[in-house]
């Protein structure tokens, strides 16, 4: 049943995803030149309610799916380790024309090329999991 819900979580989320145009390549495009506000809009919205429902946890001790206590960890303070990781996420970003979530909303809209893209990022990811214990964190 949980499934189900996370597979409806998942579509609803695709959805709003391709109709506010956050998975057009055109709309990506226009933020790395700094032509429009859209993307920014959408991402600043997202990181003030992020901010807000992460208080809202804390504040009431809201529990998970699985009535576990939600517990977040301090991270570590290092800058330039932020600063590296976003250069790079920014890179394929701006190559890819999309991040991870708007890479499985074009497959379901039917950009089929956008496979590829998927491809490379499961292969980093496959790459920066054998090479994590040399990598500086």
């Amino acid at each position: 049943m949980r499934s189900l819900i996370y597979l409806l979580i998942g579509i609803f989320f695709g959805i709003t995803m391709f109709k506010s145009e956050a998975a057009s390549w055109f709309r990506i495009y226009e933020m790395f030149k700094f032509d429009a506000f859209h993307m920014y809009g959408i991402i600043g919205t997202a990181v003030v309610l992020g901010v807000l429902i992460v208080q809202v946890i804390k504040r009431f001790k809201i529990k998970s799916f699985y009535g576990e206590p939600i517990e977040f960890q301090p991270k570590e303070k290092s800058v330039p380790r932020y600063i590296i990781g976003g250069f790079i996420f920014g890179l394929g970003w701006a190559l890819a024309g999309a991040c991870p979530g708007p890479m499985f909303t074009l497959v379901g809209a039917g950009y089929l090329p956008i496979l590829i893209v998927i491809a490379g990022a499961v292969a980093g990811t496959w790459m920066y999991g054998l090479l994590r214990d040399k990598l500086p964190h």
